[in-house]
């Protein structure tokens, strides 16, 4: 059997209802509810540790990652730096067939990622002061010349002589339909 009784807590006038005795169906099942919200609190606990955890290491990720300048444009190159520039870069990316006929495949990879690096960088910054209306075609021949010197790295890299030539033949017609457009 279970007795009730009043039970006056100090400070509050409110009266609280205690049980003495055996313990009940009820009891029990508040103790299982208990234990519950306790698993319910180390699991939002753990939760919000990782997520703790998370943010830290992102951000020391970030702040990593924010040594490398991934910009398209150099930040101190004018249009007419860039004009200058792409002949020469332009004439470094056509030498590349010297290093192909040779079959300098290494080489050849690193000059034409070196020079087609700088020429990228020149011809974005030039399509860029250009007017808008004039940008959607330069744009498209640009995406062309540079797809095809993708192509060329990777057929480079797979030493196959025939893709090599097919993709720098198109670099040379890409680049000279650029130029003549810029």
């Amino acid at each position: 059997m279970i007795a009730l009784r009043p039970v006056l807590a100090p400070y509050t006038s409110q009266a609280l209802l205690t049980s003495h005795g055996k313990p009940t169906l009820m009891m029990k099942h508040s103790n299982e509810m208990s234990e519950k919200k306790l698993v319910y609190k180390n699991r939002r606990v753990g939760i919000l540790f990782i997520t703790t955890m998370a943010a830290s290491f992102s951000s020391s990720l970030n702040n990593i990652a924010c040594g490398l300048d991934l910009r398209m444009v150099a930040p101190d190159q004018t249009i007419e730096e860039a004009k200058n520039g792409i002949q020469n870069h332009a004439k470094g990316l056509l030498q590349v067939k010297d290093l192909i006929e040779s079959k300098a495949w290494r080489e050849a990879q690193k000059e034409l990622r070196k020079s087609s690096s700088l020429l990228k960088q020149d011809i974005y910054t030039i399509i860029q002061a250009k007017p808008g209306n004039q940008r959607q075609n330069l744009r498209k021949l640009y995406f062309n010349l540079f797809n095809s010197v993708s192509k060329l790295d990777y057929a480079a890299r797979d030493e196959d002589e025939s893709k090599v030539l097919q993709c720098y033949d198109k670099i040379v017609l890409a680049l000279n339909e650029i130029l003549s457009e810029l």
